[in-house]
């Protein structure tokens, strides 16, 4: 396919940006092999529009890091003493320095104030300005990019700054990041019979002792309702405020747009009293919520996450952008960065949703090293605010869910391509909560489920007990050179990933995925978040040192999986095992006793 750049032969006039930059000693700030997948097509048009973002060093980060693991450790005395948004601001300011060399190097360019846009604290800028500009700003040369599956980008595999900035500048996108960002998703076909989810199974129920009643309905072994989920993880009975003090929220891209109708449908089917109810739509950048393209993954994040956690107010974030970008006239801005824009908006958000649900990732090894490691300190930033984040760990496996077709195995993007596990990134950030996937009951791990061990992000201190007994617990040489044992471990926790019954455009289906288990995680721990800010206390926030911290006491607070596995890259995978493994974490929720536990802290 040839990219149309019928908007190369338009004059853009550079009536802005006519400053010349002075003389300038570039040096390389980063540099990437060309990803795999990935086939460079034309020149960038010159006069495309795009929004560059600049990330400042932020100085004071360990300290940030530092408060955020004492208010998220159960043991420590400052647990659930979470930080304003003025205090996390004033921790990650960029030095005065950094500011003042950057504003220069941009006005160097004609780039002035009016023309610039700032976090509040400062450590982020974004400007819009043409790519020949961005060219000349960053030695770079930009080309459209095409991947196997149709996607485009305008990207480069290399970029410099002028060699005094090195020390003030952190990282600049877009340039290197070649992530797609997809949903995760494993399957999804309509309920051909269209039975009703509330019909009675023949068979008689299921004996699990941890469920609510110490049973669960026959029928929740092929299809999963809400009503089977708060049997399972023993939430029955349980009826969270709609006073507003809880939130849940979760998240959309890519033109995965939630149909109201559709929730409606579900709510008739599945939860009730939450008929003629629905959710507040928040727009990002232009997002929208078109009511004729019903999204698979939006109606499953929505009615599963909001039926679980029905009354509470809920929120769905809607942000525009999607590949493929084509470049031409009628489109002059790149606009497939949906992520770092939602990004932007939940840090400026003074009191965002407690909890927050994402079922999209990509990658770890298409996203470049130092852009995770800023976007994952901007988790941290919300974990320090009180937010507990949720994101689905994939449906590949150990391997990226888009093996080489002639080989089944994964390679690196290192240009080498060697054959290596992929783990997923955001799930590998340490301060994110990643879910896995069960199915079935009772549980064993579902086959998709994602895990294993992070390339870029080292094992955090939470882990430093359950995942070496887990590396212990594998044959000498197991896998050795395909996974990081170093590496921070996903999946934290699990819940179930398949066989959802959800409505789409206006019949029922069946679903599965990650993408199910994130927002079904993510709706337990809002009821518990609802029973906390009840109680007068504060919300859960970061998770996983409470997580971690509970396992070692042993409460039952989780069912452990130990049957099953996760094959991909031409292997097994790892085996569920007593427990942390690197298949379903802890595993799934004992809501009644996580209740207890939290009410007690």
């Amino acid at each position: 396919m040839r990219i149309s750049l019928a908007w190369g032969r338009v004059i853009f006039a550079l009536s802005g940006y006519a400053l010349a930059a002075p003389s300038t000693k570039f040096k390389l700030k980063e540099s990437i092999a060309v990803p795999r997948g990935w086939i460079r097509r034309d020149t960038a048009p010159r006069g495309l529009t795009i929004d560059l973002r600049i990330a400042l060093p932020q100085a004071n980060f360990p300290l940030l890091e530092q408060h955020l693991y004492e208010v998220s450790d159960p043991f420590h005395e400052r647990y659930g003493n979470h930080l304003t948004q003025e205090e996390v601001n004033e921790l990650i300011a960029p030095p005065a320095e950094s500011v003042d060399a950057v504003r220069s190097w941009l006005a160097d360019h004609g780039l002035t104030d009016s023309a610039i846009s700032r976090s509040p604290a400062g450590d982020w800028v974004k400007v819009r300005l043409p790519v020949s500009l961005a060219e000349e700003m960053l030695d770079a040369e930009y080309h459209v990019w095409e991947h196997a599956s149709g996607d485009t980008l305008i990207r480069t595999t290399a970029y410099s700054l002028p060699e005094h900035l090195h020390g003030h500048v952190e990282l600049v996108q877009p340039t290197t990041l070649f992530s797609r960002f997809r949903p995760q998703r494993a399957m999804f076909h309509f309920d051909q019979e269209g039975q009703s989810s509330t019909a009675a199974d023949n068979a008689p129920a299921i004996n699990v002792p941890s469920a609510s009643g110490g049973t669960v309905d026959a029928s929740c072994n092929t299809t999963v309702t809400v009503t089977c989920l708060k049997e399972l993880y023993n939430a029955v009975g349980f009826t969270p405020s709609s006073n507003g003090k809880n939130q849940v929220a979760c998240t959309g891209y890519l033109n995965e747009f939630a149909n109201l109708a559709d929730l409606q449908s579900f709510y008739e089917d599945q939860v009730p009293a939450a008929v003629n109810t629905s959710f507040k739509l928040v727009s990002i950048s232009g997002g929208q919520n078109n009511q004729s393209e019903p999204g698979g993954e939006a109606n499953l994040d929505t009615q599963f996450l909001f039926g679980i956690t029905f009354p509470t107010p809920a929120t769905f974030f809607t942000t525009a952008g999607s590949p493929p970008f084509i470049p031409d006239i009628l489109t002059p801005t790149d606009t497939n960065e949906p992520y770092l824009d939602w990004l932007d908006f939940i840090l400026n958000t003074p009191n965002p949703p407690q909890t927050i649900s994402t079922s999209y990732a990509d990658d770890e090894q298409t996203v470049p090293k130092s852009f995770a490691q800023g976007a994952c300190a901007g988790f941290a930033q919300l974990g320090a605010k009180g937010v507990s984040l949720t994101f689905s760990s994939g449906d590949g496996g150990v391997g990226d869910g888009d093996p080489d077709p002639a080989t089944q195995e994964c390679f690196t993007n290192d240009g080498l391509n060697k054959t290596q596990f992929v783990p997923l990134f955001p799930p590998s950030c340490p301060f994110v909560t990643a879910v896995g996937g069960t199915i079935h009951v009772p549980e064993r791990a579902v086959d998709f489920s994602g895990g294993g061990f992070s390339n870029y992000f080292p094992r955090p201190s939470y882990q430093d007990i359950a995942v070496p007994r887990f590396l212990k617990k594998l044959a000498p040489g197991t896998y050795a050179g395909l996974f990081n044992p170093a590496g921070r471990g996903i999946p934290d926790v699990a819940a179930q990933a398949d066989n959802f019954r959800i409505f789409f455009d206006g019949r029922p289906a069946l679903i599965g995925g990650t993408s199910a288990a994130a927002p079904t995680f993510a709706g337990f721990v809002s009821l518990l978040n609802d029973a906390r800010i009840q109680a007068g206390k504060s919300p859960l926030g970061f998770l996983n040192p409470l997580i971690y911290g509970i396992n070692l006491i042993q409460t039952g607070a989780f069912n452990d999986i130990t049957t099953g596995n996760n094959p991909g890259c031409g292997t097994p995978g790892f085996n569920a095992t007593i427990g942390w493994d690197a298949v379903t974490g802890f595993g799934t929720p004992n809501f009644g006793i996580l209740k207890e536990i939290v009410l007690g802290l």
